[in-house]
């Protein structure tokens, strides 16, 4: 093959709109974006798969971004059981996900301390098959620490408000927060929040107890939007207080949406995501027992799901994440359908960026929202703009065949993740990856069950903190 590599198609998702264009690739990069017209003459058409040849032709299928993932539990090292970097990021090539930021806890240890980061470097670093960053994580007493965390490569830092469901990753009070957030701010590092406080859900669970533990009801009773807002109202006071980046992750509430876009509008530096599985299912149509659809904050009402597209298309809501929590099966008390029992998560990093589209598709929304909602604004989130997220010149070749008009019905054998049990299981959804390039290599193409190049090549991403 020459040496330099160009893909062409009549839809390329660029900043600046949908377009036709001629992607040159070279040293792993992005090295022009041209006219189709402008290929060089003696440019020799690549065969059918893409392996051979100068200029890989795809017609009417769409190029974008390898989208960014910056909210992932892949649970390595200490619970590989649950899932692990080599499944997870073989799941995520296979969705068109080119990079992963994984959280800090469900491993063992948690990210805390910056040995424990170097621990899981250690642990997962040549089995990684797309790129990938990680996140630190505040708790109670670690604020010493988060200089070092960041200097060791922390993307940032992850703390909960609420019990986080793992003992050694304790949640935080706001006298933990005003020791931390000044740290951070200083390095302009951001501070990730699971935003919910325990108060409201005190308060709510006697009522809550009222319904069976196999009825969803009991489930979302006991975590009332009430729980999210009032911890997104403390965020704002204290970001707006010590100027440091906050982010709200997997905002499940409409409630808090006018919270964050008055605070937004006032210059406070908050910025918040929500998840696949809040803009497509709806607590009305979870059955008794469906433990799996089981995570936390809750998925909530009809109403409120179209709240959260509504979120989106104002600009509220900056990004789209998977939050991709698995477990093992049995954790998951299936058998007695407990959802008090059972561990909090959905399943679906491999099918995120078909998720998001089903749904953008339905409400209106376009290709270039979709880009901007799960790959340039969670690169922006990451300090990865510039390198990952985005069809421009100079970036990493991390790039998506994907073809938006087809679709496809989730087949859970089809899945790479480690446990299939996913709550997508048997939905009808639009968008198909066909082929998913990491720095211009071919890693992926769907070919009968998926085919993979011969080994992993992710790399670890660093993060450029001031």
């Amino acid at each position: 093959m020459a040496s330099a590599r160009f893909i062409v198609s009549r839809r390329v998702v660029l900043p600046t709109g949908i377009a036709p264009a001629a992607v040159r690739i070279e040293g792993g990069r992005i090295a022009a974006v041209l006219a189709p017209g402008a290929l060089p003459a003696d440019a020799v058409a690549a065969d059918a798969a893409g392996a051979v040849g100068d200029v890989l032709d795809l017609g009417d299928a769409v190029l974008m971004p390898g989208v960014v993932d910056t909210h992932v539990h892949l649970n390595e090292p200490g619970r590989t059981e649950w899932e692990g970097f080599e499944t997870a990021t073989r799941a995520a090539a296979a969705g068109g996900i080119t990079t992963v930021c994984d959280m800090p806890l469900n491993s063992i240890p948690v990210t805390t301390t910056a040995a424990a980061l170097a621990t899981k470097v250690d642990a997962v670093s040549t089995h990684a098959w797309v790129d990938w960053a990680l996140w630190g994580g505040v708790v109670p007493g670690n604020a010493p620490d988060l200089e070092a965390l960041l200097a060791a490569g922390a993307l940032g830092a992850k703390c909960f408000l609420v019990h986080s469901g793992i003992d050694e990753f304790p949640d935080v009070t706001e006298a933990d927060l005003e020791l931390a957030m000044p740290i951070l701010a200083r390095h302009g590092a951001v501070l990730l929040v699971h935003a919910e406080v325990p108060g409201p859900i005190a308060a709510a669970e006697p009522a809550a107890r009222a319904a069976r533990p196999d009825q969803y009801r009991r489930w979302l009773a006991s975590r009332p939007p009430a729980c999210e807002d009032e911890a997104v109202a403390m965020m704002i006071r204290l970001a707006e207080r010590h100027r440091c980046r906050t982010h709200i992750v997997h905002l499940s509430s409409a409630s808090a949406l006018p919270l964050l876009a008055a605070a937004r509008a006032r210059g406070v530096p908050i910025t918040v995501e929500t998840c696949g599985h809040y803009l497509t299912f709806a607590s009305e149509d979870i059955a008794d027992g469906q433990t799996h659809f089981k995570c936390a904050p809750p998925i909530r009402e009809r109403a409120n799901r179209e709240a959260l597209w509504a979120g989106l298309g104002a600009g509220t809501i900056d990004l789209v994440v998977s939050d991709h929590s698995p477990c093992t099966p049995a954790l998951k008390a299936l058998e007695a359908g407990d959802f008090h029992a059972a561990w909090g998560g959905i399943s679906g990093l491999q099918l995120a960026l078909s998720v998001v589209w089903t749904g953008a598709a339905a409400h209106g929304f376009d290709l270039g929202q979709l880009t901007e909602w799960m790959c340039a604004a969670p690169a922006r989130l990451a300090g990865l703009t510039g390198r990952k997220g985005s069809i421009t010149v100079g970036a990493d070749a991390d790039l998506v065949v994907f073809h938006p008009e087809r679709t496809q019905r989730v087949d859970p054998a089809q899945l790479h993740h480690r446990h299939r049990l996913t709550p997508y299981a048997g939905r009808e959804l639009r968008g198909v990856v066909e082929m998913t390039f990491l720095r211009g290599e071919r890693i992926y193409a769907d070919r009968h069950d998926g085919q993979f190049q011969a080994a992993p090549t992710g790399q670890r991403l660093l993060p450029q903190h001031s």
